[in-house]
Formats: C-alpha cells, sequence, structure tokens
C-alpha cells in the first residue's frame, strides 16, 4: 500500500478494507489489532472504550480462515464494529448501561443487533462509554458521563467541546478511527446528537426497522438502534446488516416489505436533482451567529445541486409542550423486564434495587444523584395511568399529524432539514421516523452547553423524513456528503 497499516487505517472505509482483504494484503486479524492498538494510545484521554473483547483477534482469525475457505459473507466480514454498553453480546464482554450496579453482567443470549452483525461476518471489538442509563440516570448529569467509565470526551477538543449524548462512546470512537463502525441507540437525540458534535455519519432508524430485544431500554416507543460510521456508503452498509424481524420485538412486524437488507443501492449523489426539502425556521430564529451560516451554507448547497428549496416551512406543532413523563412511565416498565431476567448472583433485578445499590455505594454511583430513576419507580410500571395514555396520544398527534405528516403532506416534501439535534430530534423521536446526520462543517465560535462545554467544533446537517423513509434519506445524505466532504479527522492525540 505504500504506507504502513497504521497510517492507512486513519479514515479508511469499509469498501476499501474490503477490497485490501479480498487482496490479501491485510486481515481481518491485522484491522483488530490496529484498532486495538488505537484504542490502547487514545482511550485513556477520551474514554470511549468501556473494555475491548478478549475474543476479538480469535474471532477475526476465524473469519480469515472462513474467507480463504469459503468466500466472504459480504461487506462486513472481518470488519471490526464497536456497540454501545447497553446492548448485549453472548460473549466475554459485560453489558452495563454504564452503571456499576450492573457491571458485572455478562448477557445470556445476544441482542437481536448483535446476532444480525455476527451473521454478517462483523468482528465486535468491544462495548463504548454512555451517558448512564442513557442519559435518563439523572436531568443533571453530563453527557457522556457513567460511573463505570468516567466522563467520554469530543476528539476535537476534550474537556472543551461539548461531546453530545447518550451514545457519546460510539461517536467518539468512530471519529477517532478506534473501529470501522459503531452502534448507538436513540430514545431522543441519543445518535444524532454525538454524531452531529463528533463529525460523523449518524442514523436513526425508523422505530420498528431494527429489533430491540437485547438492548436495555428506556421508551418502548421511542427507542431504536442504529449505525454511526465515518461516511454516509459506511452508514448504509452497516444499516442494512441490522433490518429483519425481530420474533421478540412485535415493533418489527410494520418493517415487512418495507425493509432493506441493503441500502448501498440508495447511494444516488444525482438525487438532489429531484429533491424537494423544507426549511422549518423557526426552530433556528436563536441559533448563534457560527452556527446559524452552516446552517445557511447547508441550504445553499442544496440549492446548487439542484433541491427545490421549501423555506420556510410551518408546523402546527411548533412550541409544542412534549410530554417527558412518557419516558417516565415506559422506562420504569422495560428496565424492570429487562433486569429480572438478569443472573441471580446480580446484586440488581429491578430499578428499585438500582436506586438501592446506588444509594448504597454513593460514592461511585451518584455523582450526579438519581432523580430520573427515582422519578420512574414512582410510577405504577402498568404503563395504566390515564396520564401515561394521555401523554402518548399527546405525543404522536403533535409530532405526526401535527408535526412531519403535516409538514411532508402539506409541501410535498422529501425532507425537513435542521442543524445537528436542533428539534428535529424531539420530532422524529416521537413520530418514530428516521433521520441522518452528516458532517455539515465546523463552528469557529459557539455558547456554553451542559457542563460548561461549548457548542463549537464539529456540526451537523440533519435530514428528517417519513416512517421507513431511510432510502429517500440516504440519497439526500449521500447527495451532500458528496457536495462538500466536510468530514475531518480530529487532531492526534497522541502518536499512533
Amino acid at each position: 500500500m505504500g504506507i504502513t497499516l497504521e497510517q492507512w487505517i486513519v479514515e479508511a472505509d469499509i469498501g476499501s478494507m474490503q477490497l485490501a482483504m479480498e487482496a490479501g494484503t491485510v486481515r481481518s486479524e491485522d484491522l483488530v489489532r490496529v484498532y486495538i492498538e488505537r484504542i490502547r494510545a487514545c482511550n485513556d484521554t477520551l474514554r470511549a472504550v468501556l473494555e475491548v473483547n478478549p475474543d476479538a483477534i480469535a474471532i477475526a482469525r476465524e473469519l480469515d480462515r472462513e474467507r480463504s475457505e469459503q468466500g466472504s459473507r459480504g461487506m462486513l466480514h472481518g470488519i471490526p464494529i464497536l456497540l454501545k454498553d447497553n446492548i448485549d453480546t453472548q460473549d466475554r464482554l459485560h453489558t452495563s448501561a454504564g452503571s456499576v450496579a450492573l457491571a458485572d453482567n455478562f448477557a445470556a443470549e445476544d441482542s437481536q443487533v448483535a446476532k444480525r452483525l455476527r451473521a454478517a461476518g462483523a468482528v465486535i471489538l468491544g462495548k463504548t462509554n454512555m451517558t448512564e442509563w442513557a442519559g435518563f440516570m439523572s436531568g443533571s448529569i453530563w453527557a457522556g458521563y457513567s460511573s463505570r467509565g468516567g466522563l467520554t470526551l469530543n476528539p476535537y477538543g476534550p474537556g472543551k467541546v461539548f461531546v453530545g449524548g447518550s451514545s457519546s462512546g460510539s461517536a467518539v470512537a468512530t471519529a477517532a478511527n478506534l473501529a470501522a463502525a459503531a452502534i448507538g441507540t436513540e430514545t431522543s437525540g441519543s445518535i444524532i446528537s454525538p454524531s452531529s458534535q463528533n463529525n460523523i455519519v449518524g442514523i436513526k432508524p425508523t422505530v420498528g426497522l431494527i429489533g430491540r430485544s437485547g438492548i436495555i431500554p428506556i421508551s418502548r416507543t421511542q427507542d431504536t438502534a442504529g449505525p454511526m460510521a465515518r461516511t454516509v456508503t459506511d452508514a448504509a452498509i452497516v444499516l442494512g446488516a441490522m433490518t429483519g424481524v425481530d420474533e421478540r420485538d412485535p415493533a418489527t412486524e410494520g418493517s415487512v416489505g418495507r425493509a432493506y437488507a441493503d441500502y448501498t443501492p440508495f447511494l444516488d449523489a444525482g438525487y438532489l436533482k429531484h429533491a424537494r426539502i423544507g426549511i422549518p425556521r423557526y426552530y433556528y430564529y436563536g441559533l448563534d451567529e457560527a452556527r446559524r451560516v452552516i446552517f445557511d451554507d447547508a441550504i445553499e448547497v442544496l440549492s446548487q445541486a439542484g433541491a427545490t428549496i421549501i423555506d420556510p416551512v410551518t408546523l402546527p406543532s411548533y412550541n409544542t409542550d412534549w410530554q417527558w413523563a412518557v419516558l417516565h412511565y415506559e422506562f420504569k416498565t422495560g428496565v424492570n423486564d429487562y433486569l429480572e431476567k438478569l443472573d441471580p448472583s446480580l446484586p440488581v433485578h429491578s430499578l428499585r434495587e438500582v436506586i438501592a445499590y446506588n444509594d448504597l455505594h454513593a460514592d461511585i454511583a451518584l455523582t450526579y444523584g438519581q432523580d430520573g430513576l427515582t422519578g420512574s419507580e414512582s410510577t405504577s410500571g402498568t404503563l395504566t395511568e390515564q396520564a401515561y395514555t394521555d401523554a402518548l396520544k399527546q405525543n404522536d398527534e403533535m409530532a405526526r399529524r401535527q408535526g412531519l405528516d403535516y409538514a411532508l403532506e402539506t409541501y410535498g416534501l422529501d425532507a425537513l432539514l435542521f442543524l445537528g439535534n436542533e428539534g428535529g430530534a424531539d420530532l422524529a423521536a416521537r413520530a418514530g421516523y428516521p433521520s441522518i446526520t452528516v458532517p455539515g462543517g465546523f463552528a469557529l465560535t459557539g455558547v456554553v452547553a451542559p457542563g460548561g462545554y461549548t457548542t463549537d467544533g464539529p456540526q451537523g446537517i440533519t435530514f428528517v423524513g417519513a416512517a421507513y423513509g431511510e432510502p429517500t434519506l440516504i440519497k439526500l445524505a449521500y447527495g451532500y456528503e458528496q457536495a462538500t466532504k466536510h468530514r475531518r479527522t480530529p487532531p492526534p492525540l497522541v502518536d499512533v
């Protein structure tokens, strides 16, 4: 290749890795080893990876043997991928949602996500750090912090630039080239936010496109897993490997006939000439100047590429009072269902026991308190309260009929355009609709964000569309990516 493997791996995409493995110039084992070395060199600073799979090298070696004897399974054969720490894997990796209360939890079986990735030939390289309990631990918890892993830092300004949450470790590891790609989960913004803040591509799929069994939950109506990668192409490759009906997740029954096992045919940059994209200006009146310029530049790029821009687009649900109580009700039900099945040797098997464990170990477990957990525990856990059903109905009405459905249908749009996590994440989350964010540039100045960080640094451009509209969103995102190429490698932390 003319350069060392350590140099080549930086920004290498999945297609290049496959070509090299097919040519015999690189093995999956080589990829795993070089990523492990990068993790060892960078992770003390970034705290993005909680643990490396002790069997990763052996798994890669077996996949290399399989390739030589039987051929490749496909685009993910031998590709090292990291998983967020709330996704079960039946191996020697723990699944803890970042909590010390679950630090010794080994899953009895693979999650649907892990099962499908393994079937596609991916090497599960390890688990990434995350905001503890996916941010539901406390209203004051810093994005990227967990009692098990500490605080994840943004590689574009460790300790200064906001990292985003809760799939923080997955975003940082991908941005810093610690794996080919990573898997995150989102309830409301937890893939889109850290992807945007770390200069990578993140796809929050339609709820029901990807099976959720074996994922520590927050919300049965909003949760989904999704890919996080450095390019739209890589994100599309990983997305296709994860789709399909999950017998333990009824929501996936709606994906029959609307899911694809391969999303790469939708990598069509020319589609922008036919696209209609709406601009919900309401969400941008309060933006600081640096980020407003990035958003306006994105609109200009899309317009120059031939897209029809509808500006402004008005949604009846502007100024809606989102009913966050839905999550408090659903969290207790989902978490109790997960915890009660855990090995009897573990110290917690219910949300009540998690709260008690944290109180007993407050010095390490309660840096930011646990008002999110206690608030959820105060509900019945039966999802029968009138307040819950009313809140769920209001969210659905405002996000769909008076929100995204109204805008997309009234204006004849392919998608709405947002800056990073601003506004669109809440709409898409409550509707259960897909979104994709793509690197959109860098703000040189910013405003103070939670934890004292600033919003300068990477900014994502986010497209939000209709249910099962991932093919259209991938076309739009790919066209924008190819027209701009805003992805930049973070500055080196150490010489790796």
